[in-house]
């Protein structure tokens, strides 16, 4: 397994992380034991948020008494030195620690900067200098934003989404991060569930050295799945190569990631799945996707207001309403028996 290192933090470990966003949706022992299996497996690097709701106080039940062989990354929201302080202090209690490996900017949307008038950045050297935090990243999903942030030399981090649907643009954020020695953390390695095959999105990333992907992962199964390629970490070939380019002329292009930050719609719309409902039948074929419950969520579509909050929200530029009214079409196709979910 390749060792990483992220930039200049010095933080270095398997090319092999864990993303705790998933487990606030299970219990906390089967939380705990997730990520003490995910330790046990060879796993050193986990990345969790404020905002993920319970997944850093389970980080701290699993990890009391390991602090010091493991690296914790978290993020905090504010937008407000006052609220930056109240976060930071509750995820060091939740986490049970007095220091975080990691802090990080949790989707910014500017380049907070020394001088500002904001005192965000004042915040992260203030906590610096505390040794409550050790270094400061940013995550972000607007490439201005991300671009600014690198170029800033500010920062130590960025988390980006990254995979191998991503386009020439996000590409050169790499290239960028490790001229600038920047630690580059790739989220949303499976484009939001749509890629499908962990060999290729293993085996893409492990391509650059200086990229650390951190895998949601909520299921012992999946788990399973990342910690086998620890020791025969899949490397790419022929055969990965071609399969990789018949995914991105199937989903290159306009197609909703499912991050959700368009959310909440004022139509009650949930937008993150029903915007890639087609792509979500042919991809992750369930009858659970044409049940009732989803019957009426599509439905929504019918009510969208075209207020165009969405669309100001959408951190790639999508025209939403347009995604939602052409896989609310696709969809109704589909339970009139016109299409086949496959």
């Amino acid at each position: 397994m390749k060792m990483i290192t992220l930039g200049s933090t010095g933080i270095t470990v398997p090319q092999n992380a864990f993303g705790a966003l998933p487990i606030q949706r299970v219990t906390m022992d089967t939380a705990v034991q997730l990520l003490k299996n995910a330790f046990k497996g060879g796993m050193r690097f986990f990345d969790t948020a404020r905002a993920y709701s319970d997944s850093e106080e389970k980080l701290g039940h699993a990890f009391e008494g390991i602090r010091d062989q493991i690296y914790i990354a978290t993020k905090t929201q504010a937008r407000t030195p006052e609220a930056f302080r109240k976060q930071l202090d509750t995820s060091l209690r939740l986490l049970k620690t007095d220091y975080l490996d990691l802090y990080q900017f949790h989707c910014a949307d500017t380049c907070w900067r020394p001088g500002d008038g904001s005192g965000m950045y004042e915040c992260m050297l203030e906590a610096k200098e505390a040794g409550k935090i050790r270094h400061i990243g940013v995550t972000a999903h607007k490439l201005g934003v991300a671009r600014e942030c690198i170029e800033s030399g500010l920062y130590e981090t960025l988390q980006f989404p990254f995979s191998y649907l991503s386009s020439e643009k996000e590409l050169e954020l790499v290239t960028l991060c490790k001229e600038h020695n920047m630690g580059f953390i790739a989220m949303k390695g499976l484009a939001g569930g749509l890629i499908t095959n962990s060999r290729a999105a293993f085996a893409f990333i492990s391509q650059f050295d200086n990229v650390l992907p951190i895998w949601g992962v909520q299921k012992q199964s999946e788990l399973e799945e990342w910690l086998s390629y620890m020791d025969e970490p899949p490397a790419m070939d022929g055969e990965l190569s071609r399969f990789i380019e018949k995914e991105k002329t199937e989903l290159t292009g306009e197609f909703c990631r499912g991050c959700g930050y368009c959310m909440p719609c004022p139509a009650g719309i949930p937008i993150n799945n029903c915007a890639r409902m087609s792509l979500l039948l042919r991809r992750a074929p369930s009858e659970q996707w044409l049940d009732k419950e989803w019957q009426a969520n599509m439905k929504k579509i019918e009510d969208c207001l075209h207020c165009g909050q969405c669309m100001e929200k959408c951190p790639y530029g999508l025209n939403t309403p347009d995604l939602l009214q052409r896989n609310y079409e696709d969809y109704q196709k589909v339970l009139a028996g016109e299409t086949k979910v496959s």
